[in-house]
């Protein structure tokens, strides 16, 4: 009952307010009678419910992603062992990835703890994962860095991607192009 007075009195007032609007208009002609009795109120149609979105494919485990991080920031392993964790790499980025892991070092975040927080499937890179990349050193006093970080599916393992690779390793300097397949 409460829904059927709700619509005579928006249609009351949709009604009020044509006439208003008619009165107000430039046009000289005649307002449009108005039927004494208003049409029965029906129930909109009902639309069946929509079938529900397919369940996205399972996100891994943060330690796939935190595993390359991890390997990453190991001064003891050569860039030159590095590049496949890193969406095309080329040798020329091995010096790169030996000065990410030394300035590490050298900033007190040896030995480091890597999380991985706020894990989704990313929209820009089909397969890809976006996470929070939280490195705190064993000191705590020495701050934490965290970044956004996009990784990409590479067989049965991941690598950070190009962009995000460039901006770790190419901070002070212009990014490296990306090869053409």
């Amino acid at each position: 009952m409460r829904r059927t007075t709700h619509f005579l009195v928006l249609g009351a007032v949709a009604i009020a307010a044509a006439l208003g609007l008619g009165a107000c208009s430039a046009d000289e002609s005649p307002p449009p009678a108005v039927s004494e009795t208003l049409p029965p109120i029906t129930k909109p149609p009902t639309v069946p419910p929509a079938e529900p979105a397919p369940a996205a494919a399972p996100l891994p485990p943060d330690t796939a992603l935190t595993d390359v991080i991890y390997r990453l920031a190991d001064p003891a392993v050569p860039g030159t062992e590095k590049l496949n964790l890193v969406q095309h790499a080329t040798p020329d980025d091995a010096a790169a990835l030996d000065k990410f892991a030394r300035a590490l070092a050298d900033g007190g975040f040896v030995p480091l703890t890597v999380e991985a927080h706020d894990m989704h499937w990313s929209q820009g890179e089909p397969g890809g994962i976006v996470a929070r990349i939280v490195i705190k050193p064993a000191d705590a006093q020495a701050g934490e860095f965290a970044f956004p970080m996009e990784f990409s599916p590479a067989q049965d393992s991941w690598q950070l991607t190009r962009q995000t690779a460039d901006v770790l390793l190419y901070a002070d300097k212009e990014p490296s192009p990306t090869p053409t397949r």
